[in-house]
């Protein structure tokens, strides 16, 4: 394994990329999950590559199109870059079971795809470290060459300073060590030509507790503090458009985990929260529900429930 420190998840998704364009040997189509992080495509676009879409949220269902991605993933070039969101799924919410990451793990085995993680909100999935990266250690126990883009923008509360890593997993084998050696000193090489160096000051605030046994330990109970809250307020959130009779089912609220949910609303929908609600959220209907509080859900849920009757 080789890690570099990268300007937040951002950077390490960019570093990824340019190093895949400039050493994969078939500059492969590269997957993105329909819909995904807004800025994935401007990423990967702006080195070169082509990319294309695996179906992943139902609209129908509000949940994951699970068939649809195995279909997409089965069906593409043999090889092929594709992109997973580790957990806590942006912007759906919606993420896999563990069975579920076991047959794209076994897809994707068979096809020769590669892995490329972007993970950005561990923690705020099930407010558990461990099992928040699960997906990735199962995928680095079944043997796979794989990358991992890393923010401590959220979790660590980093966000103005921009703190992130980017790791390069090689395939295990007797090679494993020296394949590492080059591919850290090749991305040494554009890291410098990128950024030069990499801002200091969240680095060390994101190391000293990582490496601080208590320190660590408060840090744990604060995500899982910091999760909780939003797991309440999704509760909440479902609790008051049921007890209004809010037309339409509510359960994908709870469903969906993380700090996003999809709403489901049409951009129409969004139009009216925005101008007579003063309600913001993109105009897909994604909405962070890290802002909802109680004092602010009663209004949200009566915005939410008005503008869906007023648009049937």
């Amino acid at each position: 394994v080789c890690t570099f420190q990268t300007i937040s998840g951002t950077g390490a998704v960019h570093l990824g990329a340019l190093f895949l364009a400039r050493f994969h040997p078939h500059r492969p189509t590269l997957y993105l999950s329909n819909p995904t992080w807004a800025n994935h495509h401007q990423i990967f676009t702006n080195v070169g590559f082509s990319l294309a879409n695996y179906p992943y949220f139902s609209p129908k269902t509000k949940g994951l199109d699970f068939d649809g991605m195995l279909d997409a993933l089965r069906s593409a070039p043999a090889g092929s870059v594709i992109i997973l969101h580790a957990c806590a799924h942006n912007p759906t919410g919606v993420d896999l079971t563990q069975d579920q990451w076991k047959e794209v793990a076994a897809l994707m085995r068979d096809r020769n795809h590669f892995p490329f993680f972007d993970c950005a909100y561990q923690g705020f999935a099930s407010g558990d470290l461990s099992r928040d990266a699960w997906t990735i250690r199962y995928f680095v126990e079944q043997g796979f060459e794989l990358c991992i883009a890393q923010s401590f923008a959220k979790n660590f509360g980093l966000y103005g300073e921009r703190t992130g890593a980017f790791h390069f997993v090689s395939a295990p084998g007797v090679e494993a060590g020296k394949a590492s050696q080059n591919i850290s000193s090749q991305l040494a090489i554009l890291q410098r030509s990128e950024i030069s160096n990499p801002p200091a000051y969240g680095a060390r605030i994101a190391s000293r507790i990582l490496n601080d046994p208590e320190l660590f330990a408060q840090w744990e109970d604060d995500l899982r503090t910091m999760s909780g809250r939003i797991a309440e307020m999704r509760r909440g959130l479902r609790q008051r458009l049921e007890a209004k009779g809010t037309p339409g089912t509510w359960d994908h609220i709870t469903n969906q985990i993380g700090m996003f949910s999809f709403t489901g609303l049409t951009e129409a929908q969004v139009k009216v929260l925005r101008d007579k609600w003063h309600v913001y959220m993109t105009k897909n209907g994604r909405i962070s529900m890290a802002g909802l509080n109680t004092h602010n859900l009663d209004y949200f849920a009566e915005a939410l429930d008005s503008v869906v009757r007023e648009t049937l």
